[in-house]
C-alpha cells in the first residue's frame, strides 16, 4: 500500500473527554494517546463509551467538554480537515447495496475529492491487498458479513489517511481473514500511520496491539504497553502424565493453583519466571506434556481493570 505524504503525523489526543445524551452519560472522563507508527487498542464492556469515543473522533459528535486533536486539528472546529486525514470504520458497516463494490469505493473517492487517475489505481490497490478483487463487480447487497466488513476497511482506507480509526473491524471474519487483517492493520502502523482499533477478541489485539488503553464506565481506568513489559502477569496451563506429582510439586513451589480435569492453571510474573518454573518441575521429575498461556496480558490486564463488573 503507497504510503500517504501525511503519514507521519501527531496522531490521536484525547483529553478529559465528556459526552451525554441526556441524562445518559456516555463519556465521562476519557484520557488517551494514539501514536503514529503504532497500533492501539481500545477495549472495554459493552456501554463503556468506545463507540461514542470514536464517533467524537471522527468529527460526528461533539463533546460537551475536553479537547480531541487529531494529527493536531480539532474535528469541532476543523471537521474538514480532520476528515481529509482520518479513515473511519464504523461497526456495523451500511452500504448501497444496488452498487458494485469499486462503484462503492469510487463514489467515496469522489467525495474526498481524489483524482480519478489516483482514486483508480488506490482502488485497484486495495482491491487486491484486501482480497476483493474477485468481487469487485458484484453488488454489495450479495456480500457477506466479513465480506462487508473489508469493504468497510477499503473505505475507510480510500482517501489514503494519516489516521485510522477502526470500530470492531474484526467482526464476522473467519480465521483466515482476521489474520490477514493483522498484517494489513500492522502494515498500516509502519507506513507510519496512527491506527485505533476497538475490538472485543483481546487475543486477536494481543498480536497486533503496540499499547492498549482499557475503559470502563465511560472513564480510561488503564494504559499499558503490550508485548514488551517482561514482567506481564498471563495465566498458565500445564498438564503432565502424572497430575498428582503435578500438583504436588507446584504446591511445594508455593504456586497457587486451580485445577480443570487434571491439568493445573496459574499466574506468573513474566515469561522468565514461567521458564524458571517450568525447569524447575522438569528437574523434579514431573512428566510434562504441556505448559502454555491460556490468558494474555491483556486478557488478565482487562479482567482486572474491571473486576467491578463482576
Amino acid at each position: 500500500m503507497t504510503t500517504t505524504t501525511g503519514a507521519t503525523g501527531a496522531g490521536i489526543e484525547v483529553r478529559g473527554v465528556r459526552r451525554a445524551f441526556g441524562s445518559v452519560l456516555a463519556v465521562d472522563d476519557i484520557t488517551l494517546t494514539a501514536a503514529p507508527g503504532e497500533v492501539t487498542a481500545l477495549i472495554g464492556p459493552n456501554g463503556s463509551g468506545k463507540t461514542t469515543l470514536m464517533l467524537m473522533l471522527a468529527s460526528l459528535l461533539v463533546p460537551d467538554r475536553g479537547e480531541i486533536r487529531i494529527d493536531g486539528f480539532d474535528p469541532v472546529t476543523q471537521p474538514a480537515d480532520v476528515r481529509a486525514r482520518i479513515g473511519w470504520m464504523p461497526d456495523g458497516f451500511g452500504t448501497w447495496d444496488s452498487l458494485k463494490v469499486r462503484e462503492v469505493l469510487s463514489i467515496i473517492a469522489s467525495a474526498y475529492r481524489v483524482p480519478t487517475d489516483v482514486a483508480d489505481e488506490r482502488i485497484a490497490e486495495l482491491l487486491s491487498s484486501l482480497h476483493l478483487a474477485d468481487l469487485a463487480d458484484r453488488p454489495a447487497r450479495v456480500l457477506s458479513r466479513g465480506q462487508k466488513q473489508r469493504l468497510g476497511l477499503a473505505r475507510a482506507l480510500v482517501n489514503d489517511p494519516s489516521v485510522l480509526v477502526l470500530d470492531e473491524p474484526a467482526s464476522g471474519l473467519d480465521p483466515r481473514s482476521r489474520i490477514e487483517l493483522r498484517d494489513v492493520l500492522r502494515g498500516l502502523a509502519a507506513q507510519g500511520r496512527t491506527v485505533l482499533v476497538s475490538s472485543h477478541i483481546l487475543t486477536e489485539l494481543q498480536e497486533v496491539a503496540d499499547r492498549a488503553v482499557i475503559v470502563a464506565r465511560g472513564r480510561t481506568v488503564q494504559t499499558q504497553a503490550v508485548g514488551t513489559n517482561g514482567d506481564a502477569v498471563a495465566r498458565y496451563r500445564v498438564r503432565a502424565l502424572d497430575p498428582a506429582a503435578l500438583l504436588a510439586a507446584l504446591a511445594d513451589l508455593g504456586v497457587s493453583v486451580t485445577t480443570i480435569a487434571g491439568d493445573a492453571e496459574f499466574f506468573v510474573a513474566g515469561e522468565a519466571k514461567a521458564a524458571e518454573l517450568l525447569g524447575e518441575l522438569v528437574r523434579r521429575g514431573v512428566p510434562v506434556t504441556s505448559f502454555a498461556t491460556t490468558q494474555g496480558e491483556l486478557e488478565t490486564a482487562y479482567l482486572a481493570a474491571t473486576e467491578d463488573r463482576r
